[in-house]
């Protein structure tokens, strides 16, 4: 993990963000659920695999994230943070992640790329919640969390518009996301299991 050590950084620069929702009325559910059609809305322009619609998916994904920063910061901004919304806040994250990886799959039709990419996020995801329920406590040890994969994502979707040509054995920037997403979730989640099993 990498980015997610800053979220400190980026609660700084919330303030007009929250500040403006209240102000409009938002409860913090309500910003998860515009996030997540920030995600929709991403998958279904990396869907169409065309530059413009690239860069139309590289800001809704980005979106996305900063929504879902947004959600918490406000949570603790009106007091109302509850088991409730951190478990709406969970769930719209994973078929985020679901979405935008199927986006991203459909525009270069690499299908089995994505299914391997998909489980590997949501396996990362399952084993960090699986550990705290077996009682070790959460676990997010690995290379990605969500915050670096956004910021990939956000990056990939510029650098697809721009050059769409294979890169690498054959894959071009989304094909090499894809890839670096199914072999990053997959050991992250192996990582994960061993450290746990030795700690029980």
């Amino acid at each position: 993990m990498t980015l997610d050590q800053y979220r400190s950084v980026a609660d700084r620069l919330l303030g007009p963000w929250v500040r403006a929702a209240a102000r409009i009325g938002l409860s913090p559910d309500q910003v998860s659920v515009l996030a997540f059609g920030a995600a929709v809305a991403a998958a279904g322009a990396f869907a169409v695999g065309e530059p413009v619609f690239y860069i139309v998916g590289a800001v809704c994904v980005l979106l996305n994230g900063w929504l879902d920063i947004v959600d918490g910061a406000l949570a603790r901004h009106l007091d109302v943070s509850s088991d409730g919304g951190d478990l709406l806040d969970h769930v719209l994250d994973r078929y985020a992640d679901i979405a935008v990886i199927a986006g991203f799959t459909v525009g270069i039709e690499a299908y089995a790329l994505g299914f391997l990419a998909v489980t590997g996020v949501l396996m990362t995801s399952y084993m960090g919640t699986q550990i705290q329920a077996v009682g070790i406590g959460r676990e997010y040890g690995g290379l990605l969390g969500r915050a670096d994969r956004l910021a990939l994502m956000g990056v990939v979707g510029v650098a697809a518009a721009a050059y769409s040509a294979p890169v690498v054995a054959g894959l071009n920037a989304v094909g090499l996301l894809l890839a670096l997403f199914a072999a990053v979730g997959h050991l992250t989640a192996v990582q994960r299991f061993l450290g746990a099993w030795r700690d029980l």
